[in-house]
């Protein structure tokens, strides 16, 4: 070998290793610029936003709907010593709004910076923040459904005729629209049949509803509809909701507007006591909080993939664009079991998939919408992951850091303790009381 050429292979192997050098440095100079962009890493990313559609006030489909959602009032039916140790204790919740609407120009921020040569990353290197175990609670803690529902104490009595129906026997019926552990109960007995001409207007932030007895001895949604004439009504406020619990002044306004509409109708009226119905409903609505969160996992490009590329890989997996601006991807009855949307919450329209790219998109998993058990949330992880091959996309959380099998694992098992946290409370996840408490 001659001089010259050892010289060529010496020169040739140095500049290989400032290659390899100067990829090692740019890695690093990526990973440090995207854990400042989107957070540290002892914050749980996936079950710390994205949190759509719960408590916060934030639901999807962009800046008017999150404009249209009402956030939680808190509650003043409490004693003020107890709301003041409450707000002594209370830790600040993080504003998601500005991050949700900022991901995707995050992103296209972060992929611009990348350099293009392969990084490869060893899982073992990285140990994701996992959900901490929460502490363990007494039997009591969750023996909700051994509370009864609060007995009727506030009696009101229109004159001295006879009723129609007994009160008393009103409040022994169980119908279906009414849960009296949520709903706070007004029963209403006429002492002639009448007409409903209008519907009162009862709550302005709570949603009602009025069930009448027909002549029959039927019950059925009151309508005002002429020549049906009712026996006496059963009315139910929803007082727990993403809304929040309703507070002692918002039932007592109830109970009096209630009480005009018996007045009118010439009517008997028995109202639940106020202060047993919020004894139960207090521990209730604290779970209803607890529980009511969304998973998130966002598919994200390290270019950008076209619209009508996205939406032809959704739909041949049986994801159907709604009006709201999300793919939904519906059950054997109809209703949504998993939900994608855009990384920054605008909609999706069918102009703009067939005009312009995407950076990525976000699937959601709302734990109260979706039924209970492990296979539903592995039928969503293995759509995210037939979604990410097919579309050559990273599946990632917040800071663009790969999902790990552990993590993904100890997610799994946060989604179905609170499920089962639910079922304990007689609350089926992607049910019918599930749907009014969680809408």
């Amino acid at each position: 070998m001659s001089d010259i050429t050892l010289i060529i292979l010496v020169f040739c192997a140095a500049v290989i290793l400032g290659v390899i050098v100067y990829n090692m440095y740019q890695e690093n100079k990526y990973r440090q610029q995207v854990r400042e962009q989107f957070g540290h890493a002892d914050k749980d990313a996936l079950l710390g936003s994205k949190t759509d559609f719960v408590r916060d006030g934030k639901p999807l489909g962009g800046e008017a709907a999150e404009a249209a959602e009402p956030v939680r009032t808190k509650d003043v039916s409490r004693p003020s010593q107890k709301a003041e140790e409450a707000e002594a204790i209370a830790q600040p919740a993080a504003p998601q709004a500005d991050k949700n609407d900022l991901f995707a120009e995050k992103v296209a921020a972060a992929a611009a910076a990348k350099p293009d040569a392969a990084i490869e990353v060893e899982e073992d290197d990285f140990v994701e923040p996992v959900l901490q175990p929460e502490a363990e609670k007494g039997e009591e803690a969750f023996a909700f459904e051994r509370v009864d529902a609060p007995a009727p104490s506030q009696t009101r009595l229109q004159g001295k005729q006879k009723t129609l129906l007994h009160l008393n026997d009103l409040t022994k019926l169980e119908l279906p629209w009414f849960d009296p552990r949520f709903d706070y109960m007004a029963y209403i007995a006429l002492s002639e049949a009448q007409e409903l001409h209008a519907i009162p207007r009862l709550s302005s932030r709570h949603r009602f509803q009025i069930a009448g007895c027909t002549m029959d001895d039927r019950f059925q949604i009151a309508e005002p509809i002429p020549s049906v004439y009712y026996q006496g009504f059963v009315i139910g406020l929803q007082a727990v909701s993403r809304n929040g619990l309703a507070t002692t002044q918002e039932l007592e306004q109830f109970g009096e507007q209630v009480n005009s509409f018996a007045e009118k109708m010439n009517a008997s009226l028995l109202l639940t006591d106020v202060e047993t119905f919020l004894n139960v409903a207090r521990p209730l609505d604290e779970l209803c909080a607890r529980v009511d969160q969304t998973i998130a996992m966002h598919l994200v490009s390290r270019g950008s993939i076209s619209g009508t590329e996205l939406r032809a890989a959704v739909e041949n997996l049986g994801f159907e664009l709604g009006v709201d601006g999300a793919f939904r991807l519906p059950n054997e009855e109809g209703e949504p079991l998993f939900t994608l949307v855009t990384l920054d919450n605008t909609p999706f329209t069918a102009s703009l998939l067939s005009s312009q790219a995407y950076r990525g998109f976000s699937m959601l998993f709302d734990i109260t919408h979706v039924p209970a058990g492990e296979k539903q949330f592995n039928r969503f992880m293995d759509l995210a992951v037939k979604l990410s091959s097919t579309l050559s996309l990273d599946l990632v959380n917040d800071k663009l850091e790969e999902l790990s099998t552990q993590w993904l694992k100890e997610v799994r098992s946060y989604v179905v303790a609170r499920q089962d946290e639910m079922q304990k409370v007689g609350i089926e996840p992607g049910g019918s009381l599930a749907a009014r408490l969680f809408s």
